[in-house]
């Protein structure tokens, strides 16, 4: 899938280990057996029938705003190659990754075309005939003997662009864009940024939807999966049942567990790790609805917590409610950080990144990281003092982090509306009790 912490999970040993019942089992739910699908995976609903394709008139919206923002940016056309996202958002194709080069180049002004190579003609034709592009969209293809950049600078050149300044999309291989640099030396080659991200950070109430449904079908599996964890479990079979559990509900999903002095790392380690009851686990991760994300963290306790581990919780959720109050239209991405932090340093864990040890929030889309980040000095901005706009989607994951102790992180994503924002789920209500009454 998509993920970032797509770990190794544990040994080979045999499966569902159940050593004795823990308190959800003492509660009610009853144990799962070997090869058995527990109870409470099994009754999830199927959620992927609530879920709506995006539409050929949909995506050339998206291509109109983004030459609104050529031109307001003054760049001529925008170049995506192989594995970009920004090419699925567009035109619904993502060619695949590999050292041959392909590239969907969208000029300002003149009608897109397609690079690819000679013996991928046929596929290529395939992806775009569904897509709003259609089967009339020029593609010009390269043998394994020929220049493909140089080909793509002649394409440009024959819609009128032998100079100007050209966008490249934000993760293309290098050689790639120093081989179109030295194929066209009269262009000026520059990130495409201002017209990728600025069409995407913005999402539209489908969008929106996309990532709504995604969180709750998150949290569906992951209060299902706590519902079946028994003392003695590994890691792997955890991951066994989150799968059962999204399976159940009919988007590709996974999550990672870390448990005990593991969840003091943000994100985890590859080390085999078994559930022991009175210790902290942290199940994170999501799941994609038509190509957008969820990403959700929950910290909870199997049995009684400590005193040191609620209060770390309480600081924590307080922290996580201090970005969300924080998280207005106009207000700076770095205040949304600053609002969660000084709520944890206050409390002793401090200073600055020293328990508290990452930004509290990313943002969300078709990737589970994208622009703009809610940290000072926001990484990957292209603009200056950059600020909080209606229908921005973050995380909200403020954690704290002691080492060889445990951690706790609670993550919940929000998105910034006209007055203020919104979580999309509730916050957790407590380590003992982490899904309250979620429907």
């Amino acid at each position: 899938m998509f993920s970032r912490r797509n770990f190794l999970w544990g040994s080979s040993a045999a499966a569902l280990v159940a050593l004795r019942p823990d308190a959800r089992a003492q509660q009610g739910a009853p144990m799962a057996s070997p090869g058995s699908v527990p109870p409470a995976i099994a009754a999830l609903p199927d959620l992927s029938g609530q879920a709506r394709p995006f539409t050929n008139d949909e995506r050339l919206a998206r291509i109109e705003r983004a030459r609104q923002l050529m031109v307001e940016n003054k760049v001529d056309a925008i170049i995506l190659s192989n594995n970009a996202t920004s090419s699925v958002y567009f035109a619904n194709i993502r060619f695949g990754g590999s050292e041959r080069f392909w590239a969907l180049v969208i000029p300002a002004k003149a009608k897109p075309f397609v690079v690819c190579p000679a013996f991928e003609e046929d596929r290529a034709r395939e992806l775009l005939e569904s897509g709003p592009f259609g089967k009339d969209t020029e593609i010009l293809t390269w043998q394994e003997d020929e220049n493909p950049f140089a080909l793509t600078v002649k394409g440009l050149k024959d819609r009128g662009i032998a100079a100007g300044t050209v966008g490249l999309d934000e993760n293309m291989k290098f050689i790639f864009a120093d081989s179109l640099a030295k194929a066209g030396p009269g262009l000026h080659f520059v990130s495409a940024l201002p017209v990728t991200a600025g069409c995407r950070m913005i999402k539209d109430q489908h969008e929106l939807d996309c990532i709504a449904l995604a969180c709750r079908a998150t949290l569906l599996v992951y209060r299902a999966v706590y519902q079946s964890l028994q003392e003695g479990m590994m890691t792997r079979d955890v991951r066994r049942l989150i799968q059962a559990g999204y399976q159940k509900v009919g988007f590709e999903g996974e999550a990672s567990l870390n448990i005990g002095e593991f969840t003091a790392s943000p994100h985890g380690s590859i080390q085999p790790q078994t559930i022991r009851e009175g210790t902290i686990l942290m199940l994170d991760d999501g799941c994609s609805v038509e190509g957008y994300t969820s990403d959700i963290t929950r910290t909870f306790v199997l049995g009684k917590a400590t005193d040191k581990m609620k209060s770390v919780f309480d600081v924590v959720k307080k922290a996580q409610s201090a970005a969300l109050a924080a998280a207005k239209p106009g207000v700076a991405l770095a205040s949304v950080d600053a609002a969660a932090r000084r709520v944890i340093v206050d409390a002793g864990y401090g200073p600055g990144f020293k328990y508290f040890t990452h930004r509290v929030g990313h943002g969300m889309g078709m990737d589970m990281h994208e622009w703009s980040y809610l940290v000072k000095n926001n990484m990957f901005g292209w603009e200056l003092n950059p600020a909080l706009r209606p229908n921005m989607v973050f995380s909200d994951e403020p954690g704290v982090y002691i080492r060889c102790e445990f951690g706790v992180r609670l993550e919940d994503d929000m998105h910034v509306t006209e007055n203020g924002a919104e979580l999309f789920t509730p916050q957790s209500p407590s380590l003992e009790d982490p899904f309250g009454n979620v429907e």
